[in-house]
Formats: C-alpha cells, sequence, structure tokens
C-alpha cells in the first residue's frame, strides 16, 4: 500500500512539472490522474487499492463517531433521571477477531456503548467481561455495537 500511494504522489508531481505552473489545483489534478492510472492497474499490485482501505477507515471513524453521540445521550438520560434505576452487571461478549490490534481496537470502542466499559479481556483474546450499567438495555446495545465494529474492523485490517 505505501507503493501505491508513493506511485501515486509521483504521477501528482509529474503532472504539475508538466504544466507550466506549481499550485496546489495542477497537483491535485495530477493526483486525480494518478488515481485513475493506478485504480486501472490495481490487479497488478499484490495489495488492494489503497482508497479502499482509507474508505474503510473513514467508516469506521463515522461509526465511532455515531456510537460516541449516542453513547453520550444514553448516559446523560440516566443521569439526569430524578432517581437513578439501574441494574448493573457484567455480561461476557465473544468476538471471532484475530490478533492483538483487532482485538485491542474492539475493546477500545466497546468501551464507547452507552454504559459499558470493558473490564477484561480473556488470554486467548476472544471473550471479553464487559461491565454494563444497565444489563437489560446495555448488554442489547453491547451486541448491537460488537457486530457493527467487528466488521467495520475486519474491513480495515484485511
Amino acid at each position: 500500500m505505501p507503493g501505491q500511494v508513493l506511485l501515486n504522489l509521483f504521477i501528482a508531481f509529474l503532472w504539475m512539472f508538466l504544466q507550466d505552473e506549481f499550485s496546489i489545483m495542477t497537483f491535485t489534478g495530477g493526483y486525480l490522474v494518478g488515481v485513475v492510472i493506478l485504480f486501472g492497474l490495481r490487479r497488478f499490485f499484490p495489495k488492494s487499492f489503497y482508497l479502499f482501505k482509507f474508505i474503510a477507515v473513514m467508516k469506521l471513524f463515522l461509526l465511532f463517531i455515531q456510537e460516541l453521540i449516542s453513547s453520550s445521550i444514553l448516559v446523560v438520560r440516566q443521569v439526569l433521571r430524578p432517581r437513578i434505576n439501574v441494574t448493573p452487571g457484567i455480561i461476557t461478549v465473544e468476538t471471532v477477531l484475530e490478533g492483538d490490534r483487532e482485538v485491542t481496537l474492539l475493546a477500545l470502542l466497546l468501551t464507547l456503548t452507552p454504559g459499558s466499559v470493558v473490564v477484561e479481556v480473556s488470554p486467548n483474546g476472544k471473550v471479553f467481561y464487559i461491565h454494563a450499567m444497565d444489563i437489560p438495555v446495555s448488554s442489547d446495545s453491547v451486541m448491537k455495537s460488537k457486530e457493527k465494529f467487528e466488521k467495520a474492523i475486519m474491513e480495515v485490517t484485511r
């Protein structure tokens, strides 16, 4: 992937040098020409097209922002109630992710789901022990978030 980025930047600079002026517009035009060329030649590269990974990272970031806003709203609603009525507890969640990077990223992202904190990860990295603020509500949202995050993380890392 770094080779594709460098090749694209080389094409952008080459395009810029073929023009009579050095500006951001000629560089952008060259970069877009490079993207089109590399997209046409993507089957000759051993790895996938680098803009696909960039789009996957952006999707994961937007999902993160969405879950962060949802988490904040739910916790504020719980705190602002006249009488706090929650049933805290610990739930276990299994994952299909592999590798320290994927498991760590999922644990960090699950901490952002409404009223939940990852307390421990099993030694093999397949089971998370999560403290939930309100078991009936939080366990469902943790499971939904886990599914979304797992899919997005696999798109980015694999």
